[in-house]
């Protein structure tokens, strides 16, 4: 079990990263998911789809975090660039179904479960993410343009 946590690590940083806006953020985020991890694996069986339950984790540990209750995980700063401008101007639930339909790749019901909201949250919250980026990426052309 430990050895296939381990392969999902990377995974679960790169979905920090894209979560958070500081390295420190980041790893401490990873660090909350797998101590809490170990936690449950020493009370129950280990879920049938680790990466989305691992997932699950750290989107729990990602709102304690917003809410200010997750020690050693800051809150969040704004982000340069582009693109990283536009991800940070989505809500915390359009950004992470965002990030987990995109970049890794997770189908809307391993999201819906990961998140513990019903599908239909899911597709909503990505069609709003993705009307969001697309308007303000056209925007910051536009801006590019004028100057």
């Amino acid at each position: 079990m430990e050895a296939h946590i381990a392969e999902l690590i990377p995974r679960l940083r790169r979905y920090a990263r894209a979560l958070s806006t500081s390295g420190m953020e980041s790893d401490g985020l990873v660090r909350a998911t797998l101590e809490r991890a170990g936690q449950e694996l020493r009370l129950a069986q280990p879920p049938s789809d680790l990466r989305v339950w691992l997932i699950s984790l750290m989107h729990e540990a990602y709102v304690r975090s917003l809410a200010g209750a997750e020690p050693g995980l800051p809150p969040e700063a704004p982000t340069p660039g582009n693109f990283e401008q536009a991800i940070g101007q989505l809500t915390p639930g359009q950004r992470e179904v965002f990030l987990l339909v995109t970049l890794e790749d997770l189908r809307y019901d391993e999201v819906a479960k990961a998140l513990n909201v019903p599908i239909g949250t899911v597709m909503s919250r990505l069609s709003r993410a993705r009307e969001k980026l697309r308007l303000s990426l056209m925007s910051q052309a536009r801006l590019r343009m004028v100057k």
